[in-house]
């Protein structure tokens, strides 16, 4: 019976449930389960129970699919939705639902943060800045909007950490989520004690830090085998943060690729690249990679992207590859406020229309607004993300001809698609494997060469499009930041 590994990406909108083969690495199926998020305005929030709920459904979807006998599973691990707060009480449930990684209510608080320390002191301690995703902002709001919940609290997770600990029953995180909190100090590699006493946050309210990501942290309680219909006592890997985990899916790391840049199209937009060079930039996100080398994780996030630009899509009526170069119009589809650049309050906003302008160039813009951002984020990135390295497109825009098409033409840069789809999945199957196995994550997914896929070669950069929409929004910035304010 070939050993079997399962990795879970507990993403905003779903969870995913990849069931891998350990040797070989090849993808046998794909469970999934839909995520309920609720809020208006800037409130972004989901029940912690549901993602539990979720994951077993997952599972089970993914084993039957994939036609296996869940005897042969040896190893799990979590990769789960960065930054998100999910406050417990005695019993480990939930006092209220998460407040999510792109609730934009604690605006207001990490800028009062950043004001407290100053922005150096912060990128010095942390390797970043805080801003509303920030778990450390959203503690400061809970504490501020909700005090008796605060007070209430007897244990603070973030979203993989809380699943980790239903199945093994013990309260642990890894350097990768753990540095995208905001008190946790990427230079010495433990939480920050002078920073939770600045957020009035008690260091027993928080997990253990695991080695690494593919640290064994555990093995699979009788309850939550009997949950997801899987053997008590497999290893139970410790888990990351999505970005650290299509990282490691993708074979970036001390053991594979470094400065090799990657492009996430997801709900949100990322770019990210393994690197060995501590960065310090407001621009950035200093992540720690989930490798357990010392390694980093340079990231810069955007808030709208994929979901963005449907939403465009269908505002215009048309199918989401209908797209063509927006000519003279420039579309910020900031429907969600935005996180980079730093405009919480914003709003979408189009500009440069004629008489002659379609909706397909309206589509069309509204792509380029949104790449264009993450260019501006890669651009910051440590050495540029390796010079004229292709960048490595994944996530579910990487499938869409349109967004690959407008990646190359505003980039000027060869594109990887992976051939391996759900790659954060497929990192934390990664991360299960090196638990169940005591191998490297990296070295494994390396092995498993997830990473490799076609290669479309470079295109010459659209300079005109690039300046157009730079001039636009530094044009803008003011009326932007004015905007959505509630």
């Amino acid at each position: 019976m070939d050993s079997l590994v399962i990795g879970v990406d507990s993403s905003t909108q779903s969870t995913k449930a990849a069931v891998v083969d350990a040797a070989t690495g090849r993808l046998l199926a794909v469970g999934r389960a839909p995520h309920t998020v609720t809020g208006e305005g800037g409130a972004r929030e989901s029940d912690p129970l549901q993602w539990w709920d979720a994951l077993g459904a997952a599972v089970a979807a993914g084993l039957k699919e994939a036609g296996a006998d869940p005897r042969a599973v040896t190893g799990i691990a979590v990769a789960g939705q960065q930054h998100g707060l999910v406050a417990l009480d005695r019993a480990g449930q939930p006092l209220r639902p998460a407040l999510l990684w792109n609730d934009t209510r604690s605006a207001p608080q990490a800028a009062a943060l950043t004001a407290e320390l100053g922005a150096p002191a912060w990128l010095g301690r942390t390797g970043s800045v805080p801003v509303a995703s920030m778990t450390a902002a959203k503690w400061r709001w809970l504490r501020e909007n909700e005090p008796r919940t605060a007070e209430a609290a007897a244990a603070v997770r973030l979203p993989h950490d809380y699943l980790t600990e239903r199945l093994t029953g013990t309260a642990v995180t890894d350097p990768g989520d753990a540095s995208g909190t905001c008190w946790y100090s990427t230079a010495t590699g433990a939480y920050d004690t002078e920073l939770l006493d600045l957020l009035a946050l008690d260091r027993a309210l928080l997990p253990e830090v695991a080695p690494s990501g593919g640290t064994r942290v555990g093995t699979l309680t009788a309850g939550a085998a009997g949950a997801l219909g899987l053997p008590g006592g497999i290893a139970v890997a410790a888990g990351t943060g999505d970005n650290m985990a299509a990282a490691v899916g993708l074979g970036l790391g001390a053991a594979g690729l470094l400065d090799h840049p990657a492009v996430s199209l997801g709900t949100s937009g990322t770019v990210f690249a393994a690197t060995r060079t501590r960065p310090a930039t407001a621009a950035l996100a200093g992540f720690a990679a989930a490798d357990g080398h010392g390694t980093y994780l340079p990231l810069g996030c955007t808030l709208n992207c994929t979901l963005a630009v449907d939403r465009i899509a269908a505002l215009l009526g048309l199918d989401r590859e209908d797209a063509v170069p927006g000519g003279e119009a420039v579309v910020l589809p900031y429907l969600d406020g935005e996180r980079t650049p730093d405009l919480p309050g914003a709003s979408g906003l189009m500009t440069g229309l004629r008489h002659t302008t379609t909706p397909a160039q309206l589509l069309g813009a509204a792509y380029e607004g949104a790449v264009f951002a993450l260019l501006r984020a890669l651009d910051a990135l440590p050495g540029g993300a390796g010079g004229d390295a292709p960048l490595r497109l994944v996530g579910g825009g990487a499938r869409g001809r349109a967004w690959v098409e407008t990646v190359r033409r505003l980039s000027g840069r060869a594109v990887v698609i992976p051939r391996t789809t759900e790659l954060v999945a497929v990192g934390a199957a990664a991360l299960a494997a090196g638990a169940a196995g005591g191998g490297d994550p990296v070295a494994v997914a390396a092995g498993w060469r997830t990473g490799e896929g076609e290669t479309l070669p470079a295109v010459a950069a659209d300079r005109e499009t690039l300046d157009r929409i730079a001039a636009v929004l530094d044009r803008a910035t003011a009326l932007l930041t004015t905007q959505g304010h509630r």
